[in-house]
């Protein structure tokens, strides 16, 4: 962990709101001239604070109109069994999220998918023919009421 500062918490909380903004105007909003707060977002670029710039896509949109959590129960809990699970899981485009957890099951997913008929697809072609998959249980989204990308820092 790295300690940061008030000017770099603010830095950060403006940029999760909106990465789109200028230079001068994140300066204005921190209050500091352009070159010192682009020396400060860098430096947070360079430390892995700042990961990556994302734009957030309406699913609905783009045609993809099912989320869906998924639990995973592997075969076992070997070391091997769990890294070529999770090898597997990351070449599968519609699981945008996987991860390891307690209590029932050994992983959640989030996939997204077009429709039901290419989620069930999905799920009897790919998840369920990984080789350490010993079960699965399907929550769907039905509505969403909060979904944000900025962490409470």
């Amino acid at each position: 962990m790295h300690k940061l500062d008030q000017t770099d918490l603010k830095l950060l909380e403006i940029l999760q709101e909106n990465a789109k903004i200028t230079n001068a105007q994140l300066s204005k909003e921190i209050g500091l001239s352009p070159a010192p707060t682009l020396e400060r977002v860098k430096k947070l670029e360079s430390l892995g604070i700042i990961e990556s710039y994302h734009a957030k896509i309406n699913r609905d949109k783009v045609g993809l109109g099912v989320t869906t959590f998924v639990t995973v129960t592997l075969t076992g809990h070997k070391k091997q069994v769990t890294e070529s699970f999770v090898k597997q899981i990351n070449q599968i485009p519609e699981v945008i999220e996987c991860h390891y957890v307690t209590g029932n099951g050994d992983f959640v997913l989030k996939i997204i998918s077009k429709d039901i008929a290419s989620y069930q697809k999905l799920m009897l072609e790919k998840i369920n023919e990984i080789e350490e998959v010993s079960g699965t249980s399907t929550m769907v989204i039905l509505s969403t009421f909060k979904e944000s990308p900025v962490l409470p820092i």
